[in-house]
């Protein structure tokens, strides 16, 4: 039995254990039905094939995919969403042929519409749903309000069930004269890590279809929805013109109760790396966006409001929260006018792109923005650093703790200054002369810190920054290769180990992130590949020949003699997970044996579903793999700022 299972990567072993699936088995599809929906299947994909380069192509392989996964993955979980599916694929092929014909009428409807994109990580069809309002048709080219919707937990929520259900049902929301998108946020995963990134690629790909006022993007959501929408609003706060979680949680230790042995065993990298996606480490920046709560008196989930209260308090901050009285985990029906005057208040108004003053607090260089400031170094990564900023008629005030390097970026028509004059600069106590604003009013100032003083500049080359910073889970934040060895190991020991975690890397990437993770041999890698992915490369460097290329050039070296890190070498059987820019396209990551680190316990609880391994690891593959972790966790670490191993 586990005393400890959510902290199971501090322990020296474990047995085989089987957890609850997520998303659970379906039912048994009966052969007649299997033969049809194969049949409509392959009517779509011949349809499809010669519009793959149509821009609205992802709006017709949503269908498809949605009904492949169903039928290939057991998915259907009610007999009627066999039905379900075989009516998506009457309307995937209705599409397709409305297309081809140059007549999509789906692209201009107003009401209820499912819309679909190509996601840049995996380049799979995600699908999304708006409700498109009935003033569109009459002025189509004028600029409206988003509002982003997150829904809940639900493990049975399919692709097919949401698009089924989206195009039926609108939802408790539906705020006059707004395009209110239903995020599906790559399934089950409260919006993070791919299913971030899929909030970032919906509204890129609705500002490429409507007319979006950038500056009244709204995000909400309820219960696992409210987890996101608090994710968001404190880590991006600078995109919204307001915030409204729902119930929800907020943070990792206090939502999961864990113990005070429960923590004294946790690993401190496990502790610092729950810092990326708690939202109470960042409420800071919650200074610079609205944001109305709302839970039941009884909802059990009013802890993430509660809990982000009190870290307002800290930081000056009264936290505006409604209260549905006397009611549980729902929207109480006098609450809900209540909520939607505020917003509606809010969005009127809008946001502020370059307000007078900023506060932002990251510990991550993965979230590197608040308005116009941008931080490019950190002191120490997942250590807390922090950017006080505002501007008056002479220049800008800054004032700065465990920050290394930043910059002040103001767009074309943004610089809110003197244009024809150079604006001081004063940060901790220092005072420069920036350069001189543009005549489009766009401005743009760098700062770097060296020996404790402040001055013109950027980072030096090669230190972590924006998306080139880790932990391993980042490599999976854009397009990505996982790449599989054909060779002779130079470690046989741990070959089965190594087909083990990377087929179960593939298969745990569509189910949890639903996409179909990209994969090619090792024989087959080309330059292209490399310029344009993230290497997830499996094996060892006589298996592995791109890995074989570069693995002089890796801070941790694997030959048959075992796996060095430093001074210390742990002995065949043992096996190094990393994540590392790549010496062949230092702009991209590499990665060695690991998919995503989180694993299918974790799926169980949100909550949970955060980075379980930092920089790097030594795996002992003499403790299997499970549910809970890829082995023994022999040892771990980040790498410095400067991506030099740190023992």
């Amino acid at each position: 039995m586990r005393l400890f299972p959510f902290l199971l990567l501090a322990l020296s072993a474990c047995a085989q254990t089987t957890v609850k699936p997520v998303p659970p088995p379906g039912v048994e599809v009966p052969a007649a039905d299997r033969k049809e929906l194969e049949a409509g299947l392959k009517r779509l994909a011949d349809a499809m094939a010669p519009l793959r380069q149509h821009a609205d192509y992802a709006d017709v392989a949503i269908f498809h995919q949605a009904v492949r996964y169903a039928l290939t993955y057991n998915e259907f979980f009610k007999v009627e969403e066999i039905f379900r599916a075989k009516e998506l694929l009457k309307q995937g092929l209705t599409r397709a042929e409305e297309l081809a014909a140059g007549r999509p009428s789906w692209t201009h409807s107003t009401g209820l519409v499912v819309r679909g994109y190509l996601s840049r990580i995996d380049h799979s069809p995600q699908p999304y749903a708006v409700n498109v309002p009935a003033s569109y048709e009459r002025e189509p080219q004028r600029p409206r309000r988003l509002d982003f919707w997150a829904h809940g937990r639900n493990e049975t929520l399919s692709e097919v069930n949401f698009l089924w259900t989206q195009q039926r049902q609108a939802g408790e929301w539906a705020p006059a004269d707004t395009f209110f998108v239903q995020l599906y946020g790559r399934f089950c995963n409260a919006n993070k890590f791919a299913g971030e990134v899929d909030l970032s690629e919906v509204l890129a790909d609705m500002r490429r279809r409507y007319p979006i006022d950038d500056d009244r993007v709204l995000i909400r959501g309820f219960s696992m929805g409210g987890a996101s929408t608090w994710q968001f609003a404190t880590h991006s706060a600078w995109k919204f013109a307001a915030a409204a979680p729902g119930a929800g949680f907020a943070e990792t230790p206090v939502f999961l109760k864990l113990k005070p042995e429960e923590l004294a065993k946790t690993p401190d990298w496990q502790k610092k790396l729950w810092r990326l996606y708690n939202a109470t480490d960042y409420a800071a920046n919650l200074y610079n966006v609205p944001v109305v709560a709302y839970s039941g008196e009884d909802d059990g989930q009013k802890q993430a409001a509660d809990i982000m209260a009190k870290a307002l308090e800290a930081e000056g901050l009264q936290l505006t929260h409604v209260i549905g009285p006397k009611t549980g985990h729902r929207y109480h029906p006098d609450s809900k006018p209540i909520i939607a005057a505020k917003l509606d208040a809010l969005a009127a108004r809008g946001r502020e792109p370059y307000a007078r003053k900023v506060k932002f607090v990251t510990y991550t260089l993965r979230y590197n923005r608040m308005k116009w400031i941008v931080v490019d170094g950190l002191e120490q990564h997942w250590e807390r650093g922090r950017v006080d900023a505002e501007y008056n008629a002479t220049g800008f005030d800054l004032k700065t703790s465990g920050i290394t390097a930043l910059r002040l970026d103001f767009a074309a028509g943004g610089y809110p200054l003197d244009p024809a004059t150079p604006p001081a600069l004063r940060i901790d106590g220092q005072s420069l002369t920036g350069p001189a604003p543009f005549t489009d009013r766009s401005y743009a100032a760098s700062l770097v810190k060296r020996n404790g003083k402040w001055t013109l500049g950027a980072p030096e080359v090669g230190q972590k920054r924006h998306g080139l910073q880790g932990p391993i889970d980042d490599a999976f934040w854009n397009s990505f290769l996982m790449v599989k060895p054909t060779g002779t190991p130079a470690d046989p020991s741990v070959v089965g180990w190594v087909k083990q975690e990377s087929e179960r890397a593939v298969s745990e990437w569509r189910k949890v992130f639903r996409g179909d993770a990209p994969v090619k041999d090792d024989t087959q890698v080309t330059d292209a590949d490399i310029a344009a992915n993230h290497l997830v490369l499996w094996g060892d460097p006589g298996s592995n020949q791109v890995l074989a290329r570069l693995a002089a050039r890796l801070p941790v070296k694997w030959t048959a003699a075992g796996v060095t890190v430093g001074a210390k070498t742990y002995a065949p059987g043992h096996v190094p997970l990393l994540i590392y820019p790549n010496p062949l396209n230092p702009a991209k990551y590499v990665v060695l044996n690991s998919g995503f680190t989180f694993r299918e316990f974790d799926a169980l609880n949100n909550a949970r579903q955060v980075p379980k391994l930092p920089d790097w690891a030594i795996i002992d593959t003499a403790t299997p793999p499970d549910a809970y972790a890829p082995g023994k966790i022999a040892a771990a670490g980040f790498f410095g700022e400067d991506w030099k191993l740190k023992l």
